[in-house]
């Protein structure tokens, strides 16, 4: 038969019968992207609902009915093809390249800038070739009248053009990235933003918008590289009649302890003349130096009262003869049972202590000088778990006490932190032995609470590894 001899028969049979198949191909492939939370399911879903069908079309009217290629509808249907072909190469890119990249890689960091231009390109030689292919213009001579138009522009906004230029050339160099840190002479904060005219930088008083341009004319500082050493330098001022050696020892402890410190860091406490220290701490990013800024200070200011510093040469005059005897009276008497002779005698032994919210009381692994009463305030102990972190395992009011192990010479196994400002009597191991030595009973119950403790950072802690707080 001559209908199995023309040439439409199996053009129109090819359509037939593969465009069904292809549809049912994608649609099953767009289930199971969507089933893996893949991107590209809504590129196949165009593919499948608009790219197929619209080929399909034209395959039968073109080769299937004879219509003329060059005919007004084969036209426009090819150049709606061309862009429904465009825009699932744009958003496919995009989807399986950009979106979705994991947080910190290059697809995730790279400026927005550079995203437009790529978009740019692609839409131009798409266009292009639309109308090459199917309308028949001579793109050659539309491209050299933009060229000369270009020039005529450039040089009518040089100036202009050449800041554009030069912020292009920076962002090409890539001094910076999303989430960078920088230091500019305007603003100094977190990049947020990189478009075509200026970066965007978070600071703490809001979006600093600063020129591409201006950035490009002028250092700045890229604070995050290289990563993971970033140095905050405080000073800090104490007396003359102050050792230097003390002082530096109580910054780097104090610093040594905290929550920001670079596990990879060890604070450096140095004096640089006029009774001036500067402390240098690593942190593992500029984040976090208002914050570490901010702890320092508050706990150098206890420290420095304790030790009998004078921090930009105050005086600290809270341990004073009628606060300690109040506390002896009210916290220390009911738990050593103190008659009046022994707190006249403690009296000269004893001093009135504070501590920061958040500051270290006692150290795990240290043996304890004495014993610490909690006047007021609340103190929690702390046993290491597993994985390093801080398992708390109790907490002590007003009237409880630390340094039980000062009396059997063990050292801490547990840490105890001052949950709030904490205001606490400390007595020494020496003045503690005389009176508990004259009291069997009470000494049987400093073991039975020192065994109590010990069982519960047992528990909550890393067995052998941790013990008591004491």
């Amino acid at each position: 038969m001559k209908i199995f001899e023309a040439a439409w028969f199996y053009w129109a049979l090819t359509v037939a019968a593969g465009l069904p198949v292809l549809i049912v191909i994608l649609t099953e492939l767009q289930r199971w992207l969507r089933r893996r939370g893949s991107y590209l399911a809504r590129q196949v879903g165009l593919l499948r609902n608009y790219v197929a069908p619209l080929g399909a079309l034209l395959l039968l009217l073109v080769n299937a009915s004879g219509v003329p290629a060059h005919g007004t509808l084969v036209r426009i249907l090819n150049t709606v093809f061309g862009f429904l072909v465009l825009v699932l190469l744009l958003s496919g890119l995009n989807a399986a390249v950009f979106v979705g990249a994991p947080q910190g890689s290059w697809r995730k960091r790279l400026p927005v800038i550079f995203l437009d231009v790529a978009r740019f390109v692609l839409i131009g030689a798409g266009l292009a070739a639309i109308l090459a292919y199917v309308w028949g213009v001579r793109v050659g001579g539309v491209f050299t009248a933009l060229g000369v138009t270009s020039v005529v522009i450039g040089l009518m906004l040089q100036n202009s053009v050449g800041q554009i230029v030069s912020g292009l050339f920076m962002l090409f160099e890539q001094p910076f990235q999303i989430d960078d840190w920088l230091d500019t002479t305007t603003a100094r904060g977190r990049i947020v933003e990189v478009n075509w005219r200026a970066v965007h930088i978070a600071t703490g008083g809001g979006l600093r918008i600063t020129p591409n341009a201006v950035l490009a004319a002028t250092p700045f500082t890229n604070l995050s590289r290289p990563p993971g050493v970033y140095r905050l330098a405080i000073r800090t001022t104490f007396s003359d009649a102050d050792a230097p050696d003390r002082v530096c020892a109580m910054l780097s402890r104090i610093a040594n302890a905290l929550p920001q410190l670079n596990s990879d860091s060890v604070p450096i406490s140095e004096p640089v003349g006029g009774a001036e220290y500067c402390t240098t701490i690593g942190l593992t990013s500029p984040a976090e130096e208002a914050a570490t800024r901010a702890t320092f200070l508050r706990w150098i200011w206890y420290a420095a009262r304790r030790e009998g510093l004078h921090l930009d040469g105050a005086d600290d005059d809270f341990s004073t003869d009628e606060r300690v005897g109040d506390a002896l009276q009210t916290v220390v008497k009911p738990v050593l049972r103190l008659n009046e002779t022994d707190q006249q005698s403690l009296l000269s032994h004893a001093r009135m202590v504070r501590y920061g919210a958040g500051e270290i009381v006692e150290y795990a692994g240290q043996v304890p000088a004495g014993m610490t009463f909690v006047v007021s305030g609340r103190v929690q102990l702390a046993a290491m778990g597993y994985d390093g972190s801080a398992v708390p395992v109790t907490t002590l009011d007003e009237g409880a006490f630390l340094g039980l192990t000062a009396l059997t010479r063990q050292p801490n196994l547990a840490s105890a932190y001052a949950l709030d400002e904490v205001t606490a009597l400390e007595i020494g191991r020496e003045y503690i032995e005389h009176l508990v030595m004259r009291q069997p009973l009470l000494l049987q119950d400093f073991g039975h609470i020192l065994e109590e403790r010990q069982s519960k950072v047992r528990q909550r802690g890393n067995g052998e590894s941790a013990g008591s707080g004491g």
